[in-house]
């Protein structure tokens, strides 16, 4: 019988102490949207966060390449220059030039955009 509290004692420790594995419990979601995807909203978010700082009229490297414009943006699209230096395929420098790679996601949703036809929107 004096036993009795200190077996409860223990199982109550034990049976507080377990470790979940976090993603499994708290799973962080992955999906990528893009089924509303823009120019004017998505697209040039993207850009600007990563393409701007060297493809834009005001910066001075870049090699000429402009894309801080719909219309300039455009003639890489055409050509499939902008999606072969995203995807890093080889066929033309690849971009982020000395960065890693453009996200998943956002490669997915600039994609999405031109395959939708690129649409001024």
């Amino acid at each position: 019988m004096k036993l009795l509290p200190g077996i409860i004692f223990l199982v109550l420790c034990f049976s507080g102490c377990y470790y979940d594995k976090a993603n499994l419990v708290y799973p962080v979601s992955t999906a990528c949207d893009t089924t509303n995807t823009t120019y004017s909203v998505t697209v040039s978010n993207i850009l600007s966060t990563n393409c701007y700082s060297c493809h834009s009229g005001s910066a001075s490297a870049g090699g000429g390449i402009k894309l801080d414009s719909y219309t300039n943006l455009k003639i890489y699209i055409t050509n499939g220059q902008l999606l072969s230096s995203i995807n890093q395929t080889g066929a033309v420098p690849s971009m982020p030039l000395n960065s890693g790679k453009l996200s998943s996601c956002d490669i997915n949703k600039i994609t999405a955009w031109i395959n939708g036809g690129s649409v001024n929107n």
